[in-house]
């Protein structure tokens, strides 16, 4: 192949495709890394690449927007009980990364109305906790590369407001209470790993990780067993407890035999993460 056609094929390729880490996130330390999610279970989409970052020397903090307060199929359960139950899981689920308890925030916004919450109060909240915590690298659901991807309805406001909210702490006379009053500091975001997205261009093997990623996402017995329907606790019987872990396996994504997790890696300003 000559050099020029190598070339004409280099500028035909997508931007997001030829776009990679300049240091292999396998390889990362010491730097701080956030993930920006709707839901107590969010963090499934990143548990492997998140138990691989925290075990390599990094901070990791989880931000969740709501508490997952409605979405069950057990008539038993009041909307208090649910977010007690999703909070504990989580956490449950966190710990066998290696994720303690204080790199957790959870905004507490509804379950399932994430769309309709006041829109300046969640960006300035998500803009807090990025100032507070300066994050190298955000986990987030995609925006969408060049437009807006759907999702579903807390999902899809999730991606946007975790975008505006990169975008607005970057600015200091934003939210400048913040700076003026709590001593935090204007921050911009440099990398970005978005999930649950249609346009994968970074792929990281976290086989080392998978037994944490199974654990963990077994962890969500209220979303992920018969406790959607009938929760009895956290303690499953012997048998489902041996089928949900087989349903969990199936889920895992493999590519040439190693455990896989998918992502579009952005590098650069907010403005343009979905370019």
């Amino acid at each position: 192949m000559t050099r020029r056609i190598v070339i004409i094929i280099l500028f035909l390729l997508p931007i997001s495709i030829l776009a990679q880490p300049e240091t292999p996130i396998e390889q990362w330390k010491g730097k701080t890394v956030m993930l920006i999610g709707a839901h107590p279970d969010d963090d499934t989409y990143a548990h492997g690449t998140l138990a691989m970052l925290q075990a390599n020397g990094n901070k990791v903090v989880i931000v969740i927007l709501t508490t997952g307060n409605v979405g069950t199929q057990d008539p038993k359960l009041s909307r208090y009980q649910l977010s007690e139950i999703r909070r504990q899981e989580q956490l449950a689920a966190l710990a066998e990364l290696g994720i303690s308890a204080e790199s957790y925030v959870n905004l507490g916004y509804d379950d399932g109305l994430l769309e309709f919450a006041d829109r300046k109060e969640v960006v300035g909240q998500l803009v807090r906790q990025i100032r507070k915590y300066k994050p190298d690298l955000l986990f987030a659901f995609d925006p969408g590369p060049g437009f807006q991807r759907w999702h579903k309805s807390d999902h899809r406001a999730a991606a946007v407001l975790a975008a505006d909210a990169c975008r607005v702490a970057m600015w200091r006379l934003l939210f400048e209470g913040q700076v003026i009053h709590e001593g935090l500091q204007a921050h911009r975001i440099p990398e970005f790993l978005f999930f649950d997205t249609s346009a994968e261009n970074t792929w990281i093997d976290v086989s080392a990780f998978a037994e944490k990623k199974v654990k963990a996402s077994m962890k969500y017995v209220s979303q992920f067993s018969s406790g959607w329907s009938n929760y009895t606790g956290p303690d499953l019987p012997a048998e489902e407890l041996k089928s949900l872990e087989e349903r969990v396996r199936r889920r895992l994504k493999t590519r040439d035999g190693k455990v896989i997790e998918g992502f579009r890696y952005y590098k650069g300003m907010p403005d343009s993460m979905g370019k």
